[in-house]
């Protein structure tokens, strides 16, 4: 049996007995790729990955009661209503932190969120409620955020990681 062969059923060991992640079997890909071309100089592409499985993971479904605890847990203002805002508008992270004032359409006969740009870079309009509209209000009144809704340091939007841990934090503490 050549060398390529053992390689590949020791990547499918791992995948398949040793249950490694697909980000852990790459690295142990790599290592083993740079052996090959660089070490014993022959081409690494005489072997190969097993197609990687397609798996769509559902999203985690909050009940209300935990969806009340999570923006009561909120450290402050501005985590909750980035929060209640990401909840309410069904906007993902990246579109809620980048934000900015002018995208908050209050009239009563629009009620809409400008979404720019979204994913796959087209833009898009969310819906507004009225009570998300109140909580922003408030928020405007206290932070009077400029170039940002969600401002975070040296005048840049707030940081993915930021509002992650606004999350992280909010779902941790005990109400």
């Amino acid at each position: 049996m050549s060398r390529e062969i053992h390689v590949r059923e020791y990547l499918v060991y791992l995948i398949k007995d040793r249950k490694l992640s697909w980000g852990s079997c790459n690295n142990y890909y790599a290592g083993l790729a740079g052996l090959y071309k660089r070490v014993l100089k022959r081409d690494e592409s005489t072997f190969t990955l097993p197609p990687r499985p397609k798996i769509k993971k559902l999203p985690q479904i909050l009940s209300v009661e935990e969806v009340r605890r999570l923006f009561e847990g909120a450290c402050n203002l501005k985590h909750r209503v980035l929060l209640k805002t990401i909840y309410s508008a069904g906007l993902r992270v990246g579109e809620a932190i980048r934000l900015e004032p002018r995208h908050i359409e209050s009239d009563p006969s629009r009620m809409m969120i400008r979404v720019e740009p979204a994913k796959g870079k087209k833009d898009r309009y969310t819906l507004l409620s009225k009570h998300l509209l109140e909580e922003l209000r408030v928020y405007w009144q206290k932070y009077k955020p400029v170039k940002w809704l969600f401002p975070g340091n040296e005048g840049r939007h707030l940081t993915y990681a930021g509002a992650r841990l606004a999350y992280v934090k909010a779902k941790k503490k005990p109400v």
